[in-house]
């Protein structure tokens, strides 16, 4: 019986880093098609850099996600998973996408608020 509800949790721990690989590249994809297409003339230098800083976050909690996502089983047969680096995903997707509206929400990756912790964000 704790075998299935392990693999039901590996199931959707699969599914959900599918969502989040999906809501990366739909991001990347907005930005760059409203930002470097539609605003092309107020694209300077700058949001090169912040396109890369951005991937960048994207990056360390998705792999590190990833890491933790695949199954590792107790020596009971319980599947063992965690994290909560998702929600770093999130918040970059947010800033992402409404720095096209103002280069202010950039600010916003400042602070993270995460499981009752205030982490700093090393990008910025």
């Amino acid at each position: 019986m704790a075998n299935q509800g392990a693999k039901k949790r590996k199931e959707e721990n699969r599914k959900h880093m599918v969502n989040l690989l999906r809501l990366i590249i739909a991001s990347n994809v907005i930005y760059i098609l409203v930002r470097m297409l539609v605003f092309h003339s107020t694209f300077i230098w700058k949001h090169w850099i912040g396109l890369i800083v951005t991937s960048i976050a994207y990056v360390m909690p998705y792999k590190q996600l990833d890491s933790m996502a695949k199954p590792t089983y107790s020596d009971d047969g319980e599947l063992m998973d965690g994290g909560y680096l998702h929600d770093l995903i999130y918040i970059t997707s947010f800033v992402q996408i409404m720095s096209i509206l103002s280069g202010k929400f950039w600010w916003t990756s400042l602070v993270v608020r995460s499981r009752d912790k205030l982490i700093v964000s090393v990008v910025w």
